[in-house]
């Protein structure tokens, strides 16, 4: 891997770390004596840096991974027995947050799941070794996730006293089917990554030492070679169909999107980048330039 420049960063991130190499930006859950256990402070450094990257136009894909050993070994328990008890003030230690209108305390692993489902940019996980608890569910809406194939995973909620949290009640049987997704929460196991591959949680297995560098070639092939627009609304598209009862909601959909990109600089430069036999380099930026009627479910134009 190239040598990677480290930006100058709007917030003190003291556990994580965001390290943009070309257009591959990486953003490393940094914590490995507590092997990344989630915390209130990476949430915020988490949100920070999710919103940094969408604002920023070289930055064509994310990578999230862990420092050392472990991916993210879930909420950060030192709190012991209170520890997701908001009642005693302890929550906040492990991202629970008060929100403006919201009548109970927003699960902060929720917040970061939110944030990601909204992202212009394609994220990625390397999931380098244990995920377990919001150390996985905060990996359902990436669009890709890669393992180790000696990372254990675990939805570990009914083993810990409570439910699954980050939206995973949404994105998991969306991602695995609601057999398998009930199967992993319903006994809170711990299974390895052979398991998290059959069961389409995950899209690959890699050596340790392989894992990064697969992440990094399917980063910089999402970077360099695709419209930066189509990026952001085909999970768009993809994701907010999955509640639809009808295939002609996509096709208003399609159509509309097809109309709109259609005229854009970004379809002309890729059909005469192919025609020229050359890599594309696409004017699009996001969000500046997503056409209407993105985003068409909050106010819809059919």
């Amino acid at each position: 891997m190239d040598a990677m420049t480290t930006q100058s960063q709007p917030m003190d991130y003291q556990q994580i770390a965001y390290e943009l190499d070309g257009r591959v930006l990486t953003i490393t859950l940094d914590r490995p004596d507590k092997l990344n256990a989630f915390t209130g402070r990476m949430m915020h450094e988490l949100l920070d840096a999710f919103d940094r990257a969408d604002a920023d136009d070289d930055v064509g894909a994310v990578i999230v991974t862990g420092r050392g050993r472990a991916f993210c070994a879930g909420a950060d328990l030192s709190g012991g027995a209170s520890t997701f008890d908001a009642s005693k003030g302890a929550g906040v230690d492990v991202g629970v947050e008060q929100v403006e209108g919201s009548d109970v305390p927003r699960d902060g692993g929720g917040l970061v799941a939110l944030r990601i489902f909204e992202m212009n940019k394609p994220v990625i996980a390397a999931i380098n070794g244990p995920a377990v608890g919001v150390g996985i569910t905060m990996t359902l809406p990436m669009d890709v996730r890669l393992a180790s194939d000696s990372a254990r995973i675990g939805f570990v909620f009914a083993r810990r006293g409570i439910v699954p949290e980050a939206c995973s009640s949404w994105f998991l049987p969306r991602l695995v089917g609601i057999s398998q997704a009930m199967e992993w929460c319903a006994t809170g196991r711990v299974f390895g990554a052979e398991e998290a591959l059959r069961g389409g949680l995950v899209r690959s297995l890699h050596a340790p030492d392989e894992l990064l560098p697969a992440a990094y070639e399917l980063a910089r092939e999402i970077a360099e070679n695709t419209s930066a627009v189509s990026g952001a609304l085909t999970p768009a598209m993809f994701w907010r169909m999955l509640g639809e009862s009808h295939p002609m909601a996509a096709h208003r959909i399609d159509s509309a999107l097809i109309d709109a990109t259609g005229a854009s600089p970004d379809a002309r430069e890729g059909v005469v980048s192919f025609l020229e036999k050359r890599q594309p380099a696409f004017p699009g930026k996001v969000p500046a330039d997503l056409p209407a009627p993105y985003p068409w479910w909050e106010e819809p134009t059919f």
